[in-house]
């Protein structure tokens, strides 16, 4: 039996496999909202095979949206749609999980398509960006306000409220977003992080206001469901956050209840020189993975079923994390599940697809 296809079970609640989708924003909300575009771009996803399918990075707060046309989760009024999505999935024998993300200075930005930088207020955009400090990401970035304490304060009750919403919303994991140099990942790192008070300078100051997230959607979460962060392992940049620093805080967040570690990088400094090829992050995952003793997940240019397989079958992941590849082709799993040898979840209205 290929591991790639064997059950993972976290606390009470098993996959049917190992390979989840990846979050990927689509940009494609008004106001937050989920539409029928997410319906489908999901749904396809979880009728493809896929054990475990990640929504988009989902705002706790509006103004914590990258793009003015970010999910958002920082209203009941956004509740409705989401169950509707949640719902077919777990008809299609898929998990249906969220990512919680609050995008910190790099928030009121253009869509990719659109080329990069601020967007103004006049289309669109906000003027109070927040961070952990008054650094901009880049020069046409806009540039944040460092948080007040009392603001940090609301940050916490953002996510656990949130949290409350995608349970509402029927999400069965949540993950919490602290990648890609977002909010959560500002605070961790010296690049982004030139606070002075209790939440700045030491790493123990650093890591404080993800503790804080990561123990407030904990108490919200089911005890019988698991939660997930994804961190960026490493900067990619001297003088920033690192490896040895992951493997830390793993260990930290394991203590308070996270189940996962997602195990992505890069993204807080505009001038990182990334190592790109072929599975470049799995060691961040295997590292943690042995280190910390926490499941991990597997992401990054992981494109061959048998590469997939050997993740797992060599003890790198626990779970197989893709995104741009099921964009090519949402029905992976289940072509990967023939390549392998087995019986993938077919839903039986496909079933004759496998007739050659």
């Amino acid at each position: 039996m290929a591991q790639l296809f064997t059950p993972l079970t976290l606390r009470d609640l098993t996959l049917r496999n190992r390979l989840g989708v990846s979050p990927m924003c689509q940009y494609s909300s008004v106001d937050g909202f989920a539409s029928d575009w997410h319906l489908v771009h999901l749904g396809a996803f979880a009728t493809g095979g896929a054990g475990l399918v990640i929504s988009e990075a989902t705002a706790v707060v509006a103004e914590g949206r990258i793009s003015p046309y970010d999910l958002g989760i920082w209203s009941d009024a956004h509740v409705p749609m989401l169950r509707r999505i949640t719902d077919f999935l777990h008809a299609q024998g898929a998990v249906a999980g969220i990512q919680l993300a609050h995008a910190g200075r790099k928030a009121s930005t253009r869509r990719p398509w659109e080329g990069t930088g601020a967007v103004r207020p006049a289309d669109g955009g906000w003027c109070h960006v927040k961070a952990p400090s008054a650094l901009a990401f880049a020069p046409d970035y806009p540039m944040p306000e460092a948080l007040t304490l009392a603001e940090i304060g609301q940050v916490v009750d953002a996510f656990a409220a949130a949290a409350q919403r995608a349970l509402q919303a029927g999400f069965r994991v949540a993950e919490i977003h602290a990648a890609h140099g977002y909010l959560l990942h500002e605070f961790l790192s010296p690049l982004a992080n030139q606070r002075t008070d209790a939440y700045g300078g030491s790493f123990e100051n650093r890591v404080r206001l993800l503790g804080e997230v990561s123990a407030a959607v904990r108490a919200v979460w089911p005890a019988e469901w698991p939660v997930f962060v994804r961190i960026s392992a490493t900067d990619w940049a001297d003088g920033g956050w690192d490896l040895d620093a992951s493997v830390a805080l793993s260990a930290q967040l394991t203590a308070l209840g996270i189940d996962l570690i997602d195990c992505s990088s890069g993204g807080l400094a505009a001038h990182q020189r990334v190592l790109v090829g072929p599975g470049y992050q799995v060691p961040f995952a295997r590292r943690i993975r042995h280190a910390a003793h926490v499941a991990t997940a597997a992401v990054g240019l992981i494109t061959d079923p048998a590469q997939a397989e050997a993740i797992i079958a060599d003890g790198d992941a626990d779970l197989v994390l893709l995104a741009r590849e099921l964009l090519r082709n949402p029905r992976w799993p289940l072509e990967a599940a023939q390549a392998l040898g087995v019986e993938g979840p077919w839903p039986a209205q496909y079933v004759r697809a496998q007739r050659r």
